[in-house]
């Protein structure tokens, strides 16, 4: 059983002290792994909110391009995406796939046999998975599992993992199954876990802007429920189960928005098959720090 802990302290304050209680101490050039959200967008994680937790670690704030058309598809609009939403202000920041990108493998992959990432990855010695919890369109929610995934894959490795592998053309990046697609974050989850080191990642969910969409939409729906708090693990995989666990568990009427995308876009599953891949324990103990 892993260990979730958990402050209600939505403030620079509760995440440093969330990710104090973890009891880890990185090593080496340590990437700050964010979204670092779509123009038009409101909901993404705040310079204000990451800035102490960043510094602490002498962190730099890693990202990759995305596959869609948008603001931050190229290196050069999403170098001014970044700037523009004041996270180059904060702390040092890196386009992982600025200069490409290159493949790792998958053992055992449910659908991948390689990720793409960018190529800057391999960089960095230690990494903080820092994602922002809320819905997503396909995923039916995105934490931990999607940052370490869709995420930190390069433009071509997004397509990739959406196409379960079958394709690096985008107008075919939604015409995979769909449980074949959650199932390919997890395989890309494992390729990074096994690339980086187990023991060098840790994992935090902010449970805050509960919106039904993700922070890769210019337009995303406001939040229909309250803030839940700052959950962090060495396990991403029950650190994502008790993310979820928390909204079911929560007495806020208005969480139905956000089950309702989780549950019709089967998202646990890509929890499931994570737990399938060894890659953590859906079972936990939650342990709060207030």
């Amino acid at each position: 059983m892993s260990i979730v802990y958990k402050t209600k302290e939505i403030t620079p304050e509760g995440l440093v002290r969330v990710y104090e209680a973890l009891g880890v101490s990185l090593k080496g050039n340590i990437a700050i792994k964010i979204s670092t959200g779509e123009p038009g967008g409101h909901n993404f994680l705040q310079p204000g909110l990451i800035k102490d937790l960043v510094n602490r670690l002498s962190g730099t704030i890693v990202e990759c391009n995305t596959a869609y058309p948008g603001r931050r598809n190229t290196t050069q609009a999403h170098w001014e995406t970044i700037r523009d939403h004041g996270f180059l202000a904060i702390a040092p920041c890196d386009i992982l796939d600025e200069e490409g990108d290159m493949a790792i493998p998958v053992e055992s992959g449910f659908h991948l046999q390689e990720n793409y990432v960018g190529t800057h990855l391999k960089n960095y010695d230690s990494m903080v998975m820092l994602s922002h919890f809320k819905g997503h369109a396909m995923g039916g929610f995105g934490g931990a599992l999607k940052n370490m995934s869709i995420g930190l894959a390069s433009s071509r490795g997004k397509i990739w993992i959406h196409t379960s592998g079958t394709s690096n053309v985008f107008e075919d990046a939604f015409t995979a199954d769909h449980d074949s697609f959650l199932e390919s974050m997890a395989d890309a989850d494992r390729s990074v876990m096994d690339f980086m080191g187990r023991e060098k990642i840790v994992y935090i969910n902010v449970a805050n802007r509960l919106s039904v969409d993700c922070d890769c939409d210019a337009h995303p729906h406001d939040p229909e429920m309250a803030d839940i708090g700052i959950f962090a693990s060495a396990d991403p995989v029950a650190l994502d189960q008790a993310s979820v666990d928390a909204v079911y568990g929560s007495e806020d009427a208005g969480k139905r928005a956000l089950i309702e995308r989780m549950e019709s876009r089967h998202g646990i599953h890509t929890v499931e098959a994570a737990q399938a891949h060894g890659l953590g324990n859906r079972k936990y103990e939650l342990v709060c720090i207030d």
